[in-house]
């Protein structure tokens, strides 16, 4: 009996290492092996055996891991240096401003136009378009914002306050003000309702103060129509901005209607009233025979000119 025991717990102390070894064997498959200089020595006991080594393996395997982890997780997160932005930003075609002395204010205002527009369609944040559009400054621009950051607290220093600043230094009061009295003197004239139309709304950014409501907007956009235009879209009231242009080309395109009409009625009356080659041939034998025949006067009819 005693030898069955032994011989079973011999049997079962075998699997138990045969299990083991799999186990051993399965690990070094997937885990990446670690240096063992690298992992701290466990004190042994009196019989030479480490009963630490197992929880210094496992520590060792999970800080191996953790570094596997961190490499793969690595490129899905950007730099955020200043030079990947820059490259990120001219290969959708942003261009760099130098700033240099006497560069002219539509030169600056187009640059700062086009820079926030080529981020909005990469749907930057307000933080990503600041550092995006200073990492375009070269030269003398560079050199300028340097001056503005260290003079201003950094809570202030934002996507707005960049914009504005830029604006005082490269755009000018005064070119802004010439483009706001454009505005206030802009009417229709002999453009059509489309091309007027993008001109009222090119000019009302430098008058946003004059303009900042829908109704303001409304009311500047109808005063400057044309009398013709005027007079049909303004009894309707109309305080929709898109709905109001919609209906002021609906009317252009009835005044046009009504001008193509008057001028083919125009040419038909004259077509009526000149003479045909039979008459002709009648009046030159009358003259050959010297007899002149008194005719009935022709009334003439006049039609209203087409105003616009």
């Amino acid at each position: 009996m005693s030898t069955r025991g032994t011989r079973g717990r011999g049997t079962r102390g075998r699997g138990r290492g045969h299990r083991g070894a799999r186990a051993e064997s399965l690990a070094s498959d997937t885990i990446p092996m670690v240096d063992a200089s690298e992992t701290t020595a466990s004190p042994t006991t009196g019989s030479g055996t480490r009963p630490y080594d197992r929880t210094a393996r496992d520590d060792a395997l999970s800080q191996a891991m953790l570094h596997i982890l961190e490499r793969v997780a690595r490129p899905n997160t950007g730099t955020g240096s200043r030079g990947s932005v820059s490259e990120h930003l001219r290969s959708n075609g942003a261009e760099v401003f130098k700033g240099i002395s006497g560069v002219a204010p539509n030169v600056a205002e187009y640059w700062l136009e086009a820079t926030e527009r080529i981020m909005d369609d990469l749907d930057c944040t307000a933080e990503q378009k600041l550092k995006g559009a200073i990492s375009l400054l070269r030269e003398e621009a560079y050199q300028w914002w340097l001056t503005v950051k260290e003079g201003t607290q950094l809570e202030r220093i934002t996507w707005e306050f960049f914009k504005s600043a830029f604006q005082g230094k490269y755009v000018g009061a005064s070119y802004v003000d010439a483009w706001r009295k454009e505005f206030l003197n802009l009417t229709q004239g002999d453009r059509s309702v489309a091309k007027y139309e993008a001109e009222f709304l090119r000019l009302s950014r430098y008058a946003r103060g004059i303009v900042a409501t829908e109704y303001e907007r409304c009311v500047r956009f109808e005063d400057g129509l044309r009398n013709s235009l005027r007079v049909l879209i303004a009894p309707q009231r109309e305080r929709d901005f898109t709905a109001l242009v919609e209906k002021a080309k609906i009317a252009e395109d009835v005044k046009r209607a009504e001008c193509q009409s008057w001028e083919k009625k125009r040419s038909r009356n004259k077509m009526d009233l000149k003479p045909s080659n039979s008459d002709q041939r009648q009046r030159k034998g009358a003259r050959a025979d010297g007899l002149v025949r008194a005719e009935a006067p022709v009334a003439v009819v006049r039609l209203q000119p087409c105003v616009d």
